[in-house]
């Protein structure tokens, strides 16, 4: 298998996400990882690329919910990724700390990502030169030895003028920030009072609007998988059901066809049990071995 689902520390943690958002955010551009669970972990994590590809409108809807929080603090050069694999370890991040979006109303960098109940802070961004197939699994888990040393030695750093550096409360402890730590001052807040542009607010919407439907896709996805495995597992269940009852009346068969061909040669020589195998189907588990045996058997 390509990782481990283990409770407890992971060694190499890593995370599946949906494109375009894996891409996003290890090429620096997405600095917030949105999660309705808060963050079980700080520093290093891989990220991993689901694989159901991004339609175009989904991707559309990404990139301009970007490039408009962005020109609110005067960025407009920013450079998308050029492909949206999928079904790849495709980089890494540093998870830094955790808040709840309403913590992050004050914090004018990344205050529109906040779209979220728990906002992963993530930072020093790399990207693979070439992405790793490998399948994933839901939540973190921890990365196949031999895809991290792979990926280790092929990681480049990204353009680091888009990077934001969180401040934590006590470096000494990665978590010190953490939800809850940070009391909400948005209603004094600068960043509160300035008002979202029509472009700003359709771009937020646009991006909430594909975020939701993307995870009831997905979620209706698994669903149909599950019942359709369960489905599958109940009809092959009732065929071996089936066919386990056809192959004991036939072995059934056999055996008393076999008792009375033997009884009418000689009457004497066998039990008789044997003459009402026929009419009798509780023959149990062993009736292939018990019926090997009358056949092997011969009139003295």
């Amino acid at each position: 298998m390509e990782g481990s689902r283990k409770n407890g520390k992971n060694r190499n943690p890593c995370l599946t996400m949906h494109q375009p958002w894996a891409s996003l955010l290890v090429h620096g551009i997405k600095r917030i990882e949105g999660r309705s669970w808060p963050a079980p972990i700080r520093g290093c994590i891989w990220i991993h690329a689901a694989g159901k590809v991004p339609d175009a409108a989904t991707i559309k809807a990404m990139e301009d919910f970007y490039r408009e929080i962005y020109a609110v603090n005067g960025i407009t050069d920013l450079k998308f990724p050029q492909q949206y694999p999928v079904s790849r370890l495709i980089g890494c991040i540093e998870v830094v700390g955790c808040l709840r979006r309403e913590e992050l109303a004050c914090w004018n960098e990344v205050r529109l990502e906040a779209l979220t109940d728990f906002c992963w802070l993530c930072e020093q961004p790399q990207k693979l030169r070439v992405p790793i197939e490998m399948r994933g699994f839901h939540g973190v888990y921890d990365l196949e030895r031999k895809i991290y040393e792979t990926a280790v030695g092929d990681l480049i750093p990204v353009d680091s003028s888009l990077l934001v550096k969180f401040r934590l409360p006590n470096p000494q402890d990665p978590f010190s920030l953490k939800p809850g730590s940070i009391s909400a001052c948005f209603p004094k807040s600068k960043a509160s009072e300035i008002e979202k542009s029509s472009s700003l607010s359709a771009a937020i919407a646009a991006a909430s609007a594909a975020a939701t439907q993307y995870s009831k896709k997905g979620q209706n996805l698994e669903n149909n998988a599950f019942n359709s495995r369960n489905t599958r597992n109940f009809t092959r269940q009732c065929q071996l059901k089936n066919n386990s009852s056809a192959e004991h009346k036939m072995v059934s068969n056999e055996v008393g066809t076999l008792a009375r061909h033997h009884n009418e040669g000689n009457s004497g020589s066998y039990p008789k049990q044997f003459l009402h195998a026929e009419s009798s189907h509780r023959l149990g588990p062993h009736s292939k071995i018990f019926a090997a045996a009358v056949r092997g058997l011969r009139p003295e």
